[in-house]
């Protein structure tokens, strides 16, 4: 699937210059006058950046960082602006930017600049993936299931688990069986792998961290 690039900026001219030099180099392009009218189409998940101008009517660059950021979308962020200082650029880069251009700016340095936005989205994309596969699997854990997983996951011996829980270390065995074949895991380390990389550890015990 071709990239989509999605331009936001409020200067009309420097929109559709933007449109055609990306055309020109085989990109899709998607362009908005303001950070509004990008969060009102909801960029959909498809490869693609965003171009992103930081003083804009309305909506400014960063403050839609920080708005892309709260709806979950990962498409990466080149900033491109004529009003570039250290103290934004610095706020920019923090907050996840992959770059932050100052205009005018050479065709070089901007396809390079997409470029790495864009494997930047596949390893997102990718880890996005992984991530909800992983979580699909705790899902089907019963509730019983996902409190003897969150407390095995903690190093919690079986018979610690049974008192804790009220019931057998018999019981335990078989339910900790049952979640590392729903799990499709091997051994506990894998276990405690797919808990940290959920964010299940930083969980209360007793919960699975993704409900």
């Amino acid at each position: 699937m071709v990239p989509l690039v999605h331009i936001v900026d409020d200067d009309a001219a420097f929109r559709r210059a933007m449109a055609r030099l990306l055309q020109a180099c085989g990109y899709r392009v998607a362009l908005y006058e303001s950070g509004n009218r990008l969060l009102e189409s909801a960029p959909s998940a498809e490869p693609g950046c965003i171009l992103l101008d930081v003083r804009m009517t309305g909506l400014g660059g960063l403050e839609l960082q920080d708005r892309l950021h709260e709806c979950g979308i990962i498409l990466p962020i080149v900033f491109l602006t004529g009003y570039g200082d250290i103290p934004t650029s610095v706020r920019a880069i923090k907050a996840g930017a992959e770059d932050f251009l100052s205009k005018p700016i050479s065709k070089g340095i901007l396809l390079a600049a997409i470029e790495r936005a864009l494997a930047r989205y596949e390893e997102a994309h990718e880890r996005q993936v992984r991530l909800a596969s992983l979580r699909a699997h705790v899902d089907t854990l019963t509730p019983r299931e996902s409190e003897v997983f969150a407390l095995m996951v903690r190093g919690k011996l079986n018979k610690q688990i049974a008192y804790q829980l009220g019931t057998s270390e018999r019981t335990v065995k078989a339910h900790r069986h049952s979640i590392m074949e729903k799990l499709r895991v091997q051994s506990l380390a894998e276990a405690v792998s797919i808990a940290e990389r959920l964010g299940m550890l930083a969980a209360p015990e007793g919960t699975n961290g993704t409900r």
